[in-house]
Formats: C-alpha cells, sequence, structure tokens
C-alpha cells in the first residue's frame, strides 16, 4: 500500500513538483531529483531492495540507488524535486490507472513509497532493435501517485479499441500496458533517405492512455551538439580569414 501524497506542480517550462507528507510518510526519487527540503524530512539512500533491484534500475536508465524522503517530524513537511530538463511533470495516479503504467527509462521522477520500479521488455523484437529508446521500459505499479518528466509540452490521448496512432519513436513518454506498442519501417526509399524522420516510428495501437512530449531530450541534445559543431567551424574559419587578413595587411605594408 503506497503512501497517500499531497502535492503541487509548479512552473511552467521548467517545472517542479512539491510533495507534502504527514508524519512517517515518505517519497522516493531518483537520485540527485531533490530541491529542498523542509525540517524534519530525513533521507535515506539504498538500493530500494537489495543489489538486484540497483542492477534493474541502472538497466532501465536510472541510478543504482534511489532515495528515500521520510517525514521523521512531529508534523507536516514538504519536500521538492525539480525536473533535469525544460518540460513538463506527468502525474500518475496509479491506483485510478489500473495499478501499473509503462514509462521511457530515465523518465521516473519520484513517487510516493509503496510504488514499485520495475524493468520491462517490449513483446516484439522489431520494437526491441528499432525502438528509438531501446526496447528496456520502466514498469511503474502501486496504487499511489508518481511522477514522470517530458520534455516540451505533453500531449494526451486516449486510444479507443483498434484506434492506432503512428508516433516517432523519442516523442513516446508513457502509456497503459493495455496499449499495444510495436515499431514499424516508415517505408519507401526516399521516405527513409531523405524525410528526416528516421527509419521507424512506433506505432501505439489502443485501447489505452498514451503520453507524448515534443521535445524528447535526445532531440534537444542533437541540436545544441549539431549548433556547438557549426560555432566552433564558424569561429574557426574567422581566425583563418583574420590571420590572412594580418598577413596580406603586412606585406602591403612592408612590414
Amino acid at each position: 500500500m503506497a503512501d497517500v501524497i499531497d502535492y503541487k506542480i509548479q512552473g511552467d517550462d521548467m517545472q517542479m513538483v512539491e510533495v507534502e507528507l504527514d508524519p512517517r510518510e515518505a517519497v522516493r526519487a531518483e537520485a540527485g531529483a531533490m530541491l529542498y527540503m523542509e525540517d524534519g524530512i530525513q533521507m535515506q539512500t539504498s538500493t530500494g531492495g537489495g543489489i538486484f533491484s540497483g542492477l534493474k534500475r541502472m538497466i532501465t536508465g536510472e541510478s543504482f540507488f534511489i532515495t528515500s524522503f521520510v517525514n521523521d517530524g512531529s508534523g507536516k513537511s514538504r519536500v521538492a524535486f525539480a525536473a533535469p530538463y525544460p518540460g513538463k511533470i506527468i502525474p500518475l495516479d496509479l491506483g485510478s490507472l489500473g495499478g501499473s503504467f509503462l514509462c521511457q527509462k530515465d523518465g521516473f521522477l519520484c513517487a510516493a513509497n509503496g510504488i514499485d520500479i520495475e524493468v520491462a521488455f517490449t513483446k516484439k523484437i522489431g520494437a526491441g532493435l528499432f525502438g528509438g529508446e531501446g526496447f528496456i521500459l520502466q514498469r511503474l505499479i502501486g496504487n499511489g501517485m508518481a511522477f514522470v518528466h517530458a520534455g516540451g509540452t505533453v500531449i494526451e490521448r486516449d486510444l479507443k479499441p483498434g484506434e492506432s496512432l503512428r508516433v516517432d519513436t523519442g516523442c513516446l513518454v508513457a502509456f497503459a500496458p493495455s496499449v499495444d506498442y510495436d515499431i514499424q519501417f516508415v517505408g519507401g526509399f526516399k521516405n527513409a533517405l531523405f524525410g528526416g524522420e528516421g527509419l521507424f516510428y512506433a506505432k501505439l495501437t489502443g485501447p489505452g492512455r498514451v503520453y507524448l512530449q515534443t521535445l524528447p531530450f535526445s532531440r534537444l541534445a542533437d541540436r545544441i551538439v549539431a549548433a556547438s559543431r557549426f560555432g566552433a567551424q564558424k569561429e574557426q574559419s574567422k581566425g583563418v580569414a583574420g590571420l590572412g587578413g594580418n598577413i596580406l595587411g603586412n606585406i602591403l605594408s612592408g612590414e
């Protein structure tokens, strides 16, 4: 049974979630996610169930250790967790979502004490080989609140039975276990080479809820790397041109 926690999400593009804990209540979070904590809150870092549990989290992209924040005081206290990059925090009430939900690796931010984080493998080999984020997902299990982070704006879709949605593999954040997840080839020689959308996309078939993100961190990182590479080349070309101009000027002046 997970702790029943009160929470408040603040911010716009760089959000945080503030959790209010009653005495003896606790919240679990990925290592390094804590923003601040009030008096009475104590940190307890562990593997969260032994070495095997820590190794399973590492497979999903999380830290080997997980930190629990316990209210050891006599009154209510708050602890806050910040998102690691621009985007939104998605609150998931697992009790009303059937007791479990799947999310991309690195998506977990924090959860009420009593929520389990397990490894989930996609059912089909195609999804495993070409799934963009990999075939390893995180399964959040329990009946309390869990919080997942997404990049950019969050889009929520409730798919009807048999309804399908084709999505860029990196834009998929979380989905209900009832949703069928598969990977399909874009198709067409020109589409594959010049479409600019990658060779594969995720096909989601309902019923079930799906959360999408408009700015995957991988896409943001690629743009930053490309821009920094272009900037370095530009500065280098300016330096070469400036050096040539100085040499030419010296020749013309007879120096």
